[in-house]
């Protein structure tokens, strides 16, 4: 008896060996949920109280609607990706829940001009799409044989905006009748995934060191050419469409996936002098972008003149006052702001009424989503897997990152909104997109500890 069991177990190994699973913490992502829903509620029903005395009557079916929302996408991804990333989707979750508060509670400023109901739908639809990318697409790698294609497709959807007329100076809509869309923020996770694709499939030409004369060897031009093409795309994009924001974004995506994939910080240099370069002559002949500039340069130029406040100036007084704590959800001024409050200029009610705490709160959970992406990303041993992770964690870091800067004065203002918190149904809609490919990546990442590399 003493002899057979180690023979036994020797015959079968496993048998003895324990299999260490990593947990999947659906649970955890569960009570994160809830209290992500508990807090968008309470916000709703604190402006309420603010603005009337009273709890606004649509506030149950405001939670339960959230709540059936939030319940939907974790039944998808409790079913489908149970080694997922417990917090992508609470911070999704909690993000757009406050985005809705907000919007509600400058819609009680512009009477007539409702835009929460609209938002709301725009969610259901982008959690909808969430559930569809996290329940069909069951292998991410399945994106990489179609790059051409979604490379193809992006290019035509940053095209349809020229043919039709420009809203606040920028061609970047598509408007018919009363629907109006914004085929930019589809076209930047297409990008995502051509970029990660010829990447991952060139890296090593792109990262190839050598010397002819004093001159460093470049790339053959079969592989330098998407490069430069790439600055063309945007520069095209400032010139045509007369948008700044999504100019320094694609061309930011592409140099950070550069980075990361190459790892070689010259890229980064010349990154950073093509923009300048094309930044520079575009804002000097492009009117439109110019005064983008100007404006940036003299905030309070408008005040001085005896014209009142402009936009910019405004949104740097509604950030004075809120303080440190902020004047309280439904107390501010910031629709002072004018037509862009609830989208360009979300950020200076959120700075305003939550103050600095709160604010720096909502960047925490900006810099939380981007991370956890980052950390799927690099946990990958597919270099597509890795670089598709880390650009689309780049998108919402440079889309905060721009939008924040325009809003307090750090840099040109963009006409781009705020992931999630900004009035806007394709940027809502993409954005959920991006937290379930986020979802689907990171499922994988955590499996690949169980054993399992194949999703």
């Amino acid at each position: 008896m003493t002899k057979a069991g180690p023979t036994a177990a020797a015959a079968h190994p496993s048998a003895s060996t324990a299999v260490v699973r990593l947990p999947r913490r659906r649970g955890i992502e569960l009570s994160l949920i809830v209290l992500a829903v508990l807090l968008s509620v309470y916000g709703y029903c604190a402006v309420g109280l603010a603005k009337h005395g009273t709890v606004p009557p649509g506030a149950a079916g405001y939670g339960a609607g959230l709540g059936v929302l939030a319940l939907l996408a974790h039944g998808a991804v409790r079913l489908r990706a149970p080694y997922a990333d417990p917090l992508l989707l609470p911070i999704g979750v909690l993000l757009n829940g406050l985005g809705l508060v907000l919007i509600y509670r400058l819609d009680l400023e512009t009477p007539g001009q409702e835009a929460a109901p609209a938002q709301l739908v725009w969610s259901t639809l982008g959690v909808a799409s969430f559930t569809l990318v996290v329940l069909v697409l069951r292998d991410y790698r399945w994106l990489q044989r179609y790059s051409h294609v979604c490379a193809v497709a992006a290019l035509a959807l940053l095209t349809l905006p020229i043919f039709f007329p420009p809203v606040n100076g920028a061609r970047i809509w598509i408007r018919l009748g009363g629907f109006s869309i914004q085929p930019g923020e589809f076209a930047k996770v297409l990008l995502a995934v051509f970029f990660a694709a010829y990447l991952a499939a060139n890296r090593g030409a792109l990262t190839y060191k050598g010397r002819r004369g004093w001159w460093p060897r470049l790339p053959p031009g079969r592989v330098l050419g998407p490069v430069v093409a790439i600055w063309l795309l945007s520069v095209g994009v400032l010139v045509l469409e007369r948008d700044l924001g999504t100019s320094l974004l694609f061309f930011g995506l592409f140099v950070v996936m550069l980075y990361i994939a190459t790892g070689r910080t010259g890229w980064i240099a010349v990154g950073l002098l093509l923009a300048v370069a094309g930044a520079v002559a575009v804002g000097w002949l492009e009117p439109h972008v110019h005064s983008r500039v100007a404006e940036w340069l003299h905030p309070f130029a408008s005040i001085e003149a005896g014209q009142g406040a402009g936009q910019v100036a405004q949104s740097l007084f509604s950030f004075a006052a809120g303080g440190v704590l902020g004047s309280g959800l439904g107390l501010g001024h910031s629709i002072l702001v004018g037509f862009a409050a609830k989208s360009d200029f979300i950020l200076a009610t959120a700075g305003e009424e939550l103050g600095l705490a709160g604010l720096s709160a909502v960047f925490l959970l900006y810099a939380l989503l981007v991370e956890r992406g980052y950390r799927a990303g690099l946990a990958l041993r597919d270099p597509f897997g890795r670089l598709l992770a880390v650009g689309l964690a780049s998108i919402v870091a440079l889309q905060v990152f721009v939008i924040a800067g325009g809003v307090t004065g750090l840099i040109p203002l963009t006409g781009m909104a705020m992931p999630f918190l900004a009035q806007g149904g394709s940027s809502v809609v993409t954005n959920w997109a991006i937290v379930a490919l986020l979802i689907r990546v990171s499922h994988v990442a955590r499996r690949q500890y169980d054993g399992k590399v194949a999703p």
